[in-house]
């Protein structure tokens, strides 16, 4: 069964779709491998991509490093860990759909990495196709996903339709943008604590 729902105002349509708009089987998920030694931490990234992001972030989320990964295949880098203050910290991989984080903890001088607590968020991925916009998601936990559309113009910006997805694994919405002549679509996702932005230009 369909489900459509209309904004006359500025003629959204939202069809829910009972088929999948987009596979993620191609993607997988990344594979980490840590090495620890005295004082270094060997870290191996398996299936990264030319332009996937390599970030290390405090408890805070405040990125204390940061790297594109310039090769497709295998990375492998030492750190020195043991250089931190002591807390809570993520190895983030960040790729086209999917952001991997490993936890790690500093204590006097030891790091000690978390294994069972890896964790992978998939993002919204967006698809434009004339005047249709398809969002997919995958949510492995049934995470709700929240969706903003706004309408761009002259400056200005106007909330036209917001959604909250949620208790499926699997997202898939179709929005028919109607109006991408007289102006441009910003949509704004908020999944998992992060927020993902998607400009659609004329």
């Amino acid at each position: 069964m369909k489900k459509v729902i209309k904004n006359t105002k500025k003629g959204i349509l939202m069809v829910a779709m009972l088929a999948a708009s987009l596979s993620f089987a191609n993607e997988g998920t990344p594979f980490f491998s840590i090495k620890n030694e005295s004082k270094r931490t060997s870290l191996t990234l398996a299936l990264v991509k030319e332009g996937n992001q390599l970030s290390i972030k405090d408890n805070n989320g405040i990125v204390l490093y940061k790297e594109l990964i310039q090769k497709t295949g295998i990375y492998t880098k030492g750190f020195d860990l043991t250089a931190l203050p002591n807390g809570d910290y993520i190895f983030e991989l960040d790729s086209d759909i999917e952001i991997k984080t490993i936890p790690f903890t500093v204590e006097s001088n030891t790091v000690v990495f978390e294994k069972d607590m890896e964790k992978s968020i998939f993002k919204p991925v967006t698809r434009v196709k004339g005047n249709l916009v398809f969002v997919s998601q995958l949510a492995l936990n049934k995470e709700p996903l929240k969706i903003d559309i706004y309408f761009e113009k002259s400056g200005s910006s106007e909330l036209l339709l917001t959604e909250t997805i949620k208790d499926t694994q699997k997202i898939e919405r179709v929005y028919k943008l109607t109006g991408l002549n007289n102006g441009n679509y910003t949509i704004v996702y908020n999944s998992e604590g992060r927020e993902f932005i998607k400009h659609i230009n004329n």
